[in-house]
């Protein structure tokens, strides 16, 4: 039965509307009206929230796990109607849609046994010394607490992973605290029945109506009311550096400001080092070329940039092109999306000195790949070259040695990855590059490529700016859950008082 979304916002548990509406634009299937958020929304939601966060902020970690776990229930309970619509507002391909969603209620479920096990909480004790000299020492207990109500952003490019209930979502639940959603207009029916499933969890478990909401909207209106209400104490937001940058001063110019987490763009370069070049550069081109294509290069870490040493770009570029010559059209996430992608392409085949490898013609919302050769020398001193371009658009720079490409690497803004290929010759290679590369990125690879961010205890997924906005924090794995958290020292009180997890 095919899924009609209502077409409102889902506050505290009831759905509303308001005057305004919104057009959604699909890539097939038929266009809907939705309600406009407003401020009013906004507020509605924050107080819900604020009022949630009083019993489930302190609510044992077993009942929040239960609830996780619902909430993955629940989703696959709307497996069909999810890839159905999830397919018609966002072009991707509905094997794309299931890998995603699993992905989605795979890291809920991760993160419901991740605060079952209680590690995430970083409990410490330093016992009194009541005999010290010259002064006696208190009673110290810490323990990461939640913060209480955050916001978040749904992403276009990840309409179930990274949006209503993905990863911030289910981080900042699985933490304790209430999340107010506001969602992607690229996709608002699917934010629709993703809210439905978090809102069925919630009372199938008795969970206060307040821990979600969802508010739809179209302007910036809505965003930057959320990112400035009072009861918000942190934001989580993936899209574009542009629009995540005014939200994130938003957050700063605050009254009382809060931490914006903010993944913002990359290029995330690859450094072919002259051995495995040489051995295999053909196979690292194809690799590359198939990375680089990935889901029309919609991925936060597709792989932009690629450096090769001159005497091996030709080779390269020549099996990068034979690989790509018969990439078929995919069609991109939104109307905006596939524009913005076009003027990247011109901005980048009007750099001095640029060679094209690779062209096509992209017209309307369909994406073809484009490859573009340069210098390492012209690429360092044109700065707009170093700019993401969202979607399957690759550039070879060529570096005249080892000592350019570490020049080159040092010259490099944030980055979500960096890549190394390399054999066992190119080992003191990539002693040499990894110091430089591990200051630019949030994970450095070696003989692979970086679109797939695996959800795992280990993974980083941020990176210095403007990657991300705060280096020091990951949106994927279960280090995300300390965005949502913050530490609480408690000093000599008695063990009856102390909340149950430090008792």
């Amino acid at each position: 039965m095919t899924y009609v979304p209502s077409g409102k916002h889902l506050i505290a548990g009831e759905w509303v509307a308001g005057d305004a509406t919104f057009t959604s634009s699909p890539a097939h299937g038929e266009a809907r009206e939705y309600s406009e958020g407003s401020p009013a929304h906004v507020d509605r939601a924050c107080q819900a929230a604020e009022e949630a966060f009083w019993t489930f902020g302190y609510s044992p970690r077993e009942e929040r796990a239960a609830f996780l776990n619902a909430i993955a229930d629940e989703i696959e309970a709307r497996a069909d109607a999810i890839t159905e619509i999830g397919t018609q507002e966002s072009g991707l391909p509905e094997a794309r849609l299931m890998g995603e969603r699993g992905r989605t209620v795979g890291q809920i479920r991760l993160f419901a046994q991740h605060i079952l096990d209680g590690a995430y909480l970083d409990r410490r004790h330093d016992e009194a010394l009541p005999d010290r000299q010259p002064l006696p020492r208190p009673d110290l207990r810490m323990m990461q607490r939640p913060i209480g109500p955050v916001a978040v952003f749904g992403a276009s490019n990840f309409p179930l992973a990274f949006s209503t209930a993905g990863g911030d979502t289910a981080a900042a639940l699985a933490a304790g605290c209430p999340v107010v959603v506001k969602g992607h207009d690229a996709h608002p029916g699917t934010g629709e029945i993703m809210a439905e499933a978090i809102a069925a969890a919630a009372k199938k478990c008795g969970i206060h109506p307040g821990v979600f909401s969802l508010v739809q909207g179209s302007t910036r209106e809505v965003g930057a009311a959320l990112v400035q209400h009072p009861l918000i104490n942190a934001v989580g937001f993936t899209g574009s550096l542009g629009g995540g940058r005014a939200l994130f001063d938003l957050c700063a110019q605050r009254e009382v400001p809060i931490p914006f987490y903010g993944e913002l763009g990359s290029v995330n370069p690859m450094f072919v080092l002259p051995e495995a070049g040489d051995t295999r550069g053909a196979a690292i081109a194809a690799g590359w070329a198939g990375s680089l294509t990935m889901g029309a290069g919609q991925f936060c870490t597709n792989p932009g940039i690629v450096v090769v040493l001159a005497d091996q770009a030709e080779a390269f570029a020549k099996a990068a092109a034979e690989a790509l010559k018969d990439a078929a059209p995919q069609i991109m996430l939104t109307d905006g999306i596939a524009n913005a992608y076009r003027k990247g392409r011109d901005r980048v085949a009007a750099g001095t000195n640029v060679k094209e490898v690779l062209t096509s013609v992209c017209d309307m919302r369909n994406a073809t790949p484009y490859v573009y050769e340069v210098s390492a020398e012209d690429w360092l001193a044109n700065e707009v070259l170093a700019e993401e371009v969202f979607g399957p658009l690759g550039i070879i720079v060529t570096a005249q040695s080892v000592d350019e490409m570490d020049k080159l690497a040092r010259s490099l803004q944030g980055q979500l990855t960096c890549t190394l290929h390399m054999d066992d010759g190119d080992a003191a290679t990539a002693r040499r590059l990894l110091p430089i590369l591990e200051r630019k990125a949030g994970r450095v690879l070696a003989n692979g490529f970086p679109t797939g961010v695996e959800v795992a205890d280990a993974m980083v997924h941020g990176g210095p700016y403007p990657a991300s906005t705060n280096f020091g924090a990951t949106s994927v794995g279960t280090l995300a859950i300390r965005r949502f958290l913050r530490p609480v020292c408690y000093q000599n009180i008695p063990v009856g008082v102390l909340p149950e997890d430090l008792a």
